[in-house]
């Protein structure tokens, strides 16, 4: 896989958000976020160590029972993830998620993620994100769109974003498969950016396992979440190796393409 996009700061653009463990070019691979929900919460330290050292995030799933059918964790839990060291992807599944940001970038998440369709004011939740981030930025600032939503749902925001998170099942269900046109759904994000002019990076989330992550890589993601693949109690280590090493081998199929070459299990 091609290089990805450098996060320094360019003329004329917002910079890109520093991070516990800045999000370096990588030549490879996408970046891996791993959902730890799935994890052994009673050893919870323990099986954050599997992420120590990796190219990897610790992806944590804020459901408020209402946006989704299950109640999760909160800032406590991202606070307690971040104190490791190890970067908080915080995704919001909450309604109105705006009352949850000052206290989950207080906890110190390095990146956070509101969903299109949680808020009647969009725009306006991306614009406190912004302020709460600062300047530089302190965190990662994504929006996310369920199988069901247009993409164009984020065409307005794409200037106040740094990740576009695409949802490949309706999150809240586990065990399903990725929408069969999730990959489209990623190009066309990278053709909407590319038109507006906005540099953002594309992620991926759900329905990601072992067997199928060269093929969900081949779509040209800049991060990939997986969560039940790896923390399956059994052996999250292995499977950790093993989802890294299909992540290094993306299989492209036809009409895929890079993101330099557009630009010129919920868990």
């Amino acid at each position: 896989m091609t290089p990805a996009r450098d996060m320094t700061p360019t003329p004329g653009r917002s910079p890109r958000p520093p991070s516990p463990r800045p999000f370096s070019p990588r030549s490879h691979s996408p970046r891996l976020s791993a959902g730890v929900l799935t994890a052994d919460l009673t050893r919870l330290g323990e099986e954050l160590e599997h992420l120590r050292g990796k190219e990897a995030w610790a992806h944590v799933d804020i459901m408020d029972g209402v946006f989704c059918p299950q109640l999760t964790v909160g800032p406590a839990f991202v606070a307690a993830v971040a104190s490791t060291g190890i970067p908080v992807d915080a995704h919001l599944l909450t309604e109105e998620p705006r009352r949850l940001l000052p206290e989950i970038a207080a906890a110190g998440a390095a990146v956070i993620t509101v969903h299109v369709e949680a808020t009647r004011h969009l725009h306006r939740t991306l614009q406190e994100m912004t302020a709460l981030a600062g300047q530089p930025r302190s965190f990662i600032r994504g929006v996310a769109i369920n199988p069901g939503t247009p993409v164009q749902a984020v065409e307005p925001v794409l200037w106040l974003a740094d990740l576009v998170l695409v949802l490949a099942v309706s999150p809240g269900w586990p065990g399903q498969a990725p929408a069969a046109n999730t990959r489209e759904r990623v190009r066309d994000v990278r053709d909407l950016a590319r038109r507006c002019g906005a540099d953002v990076l594309v992620g991926v989330d759900g329905g990601v396992t072992i067997g199928n992550a060269a093929e969900v890589a081949g779509w040209g993601a800049d991060v990939i979440v997986s969560g039940s693949a790896i923390f399956d109690r059994v052996d999250p280590a292995g499977n950790l190796d093993r989802l890294a090493r299909e992540l290094l081998h993306p299989v492209r199929q036809a009409g895929g393409s890079t993101p330099e070459e557009v630009s010129d299990d919920k868990r």
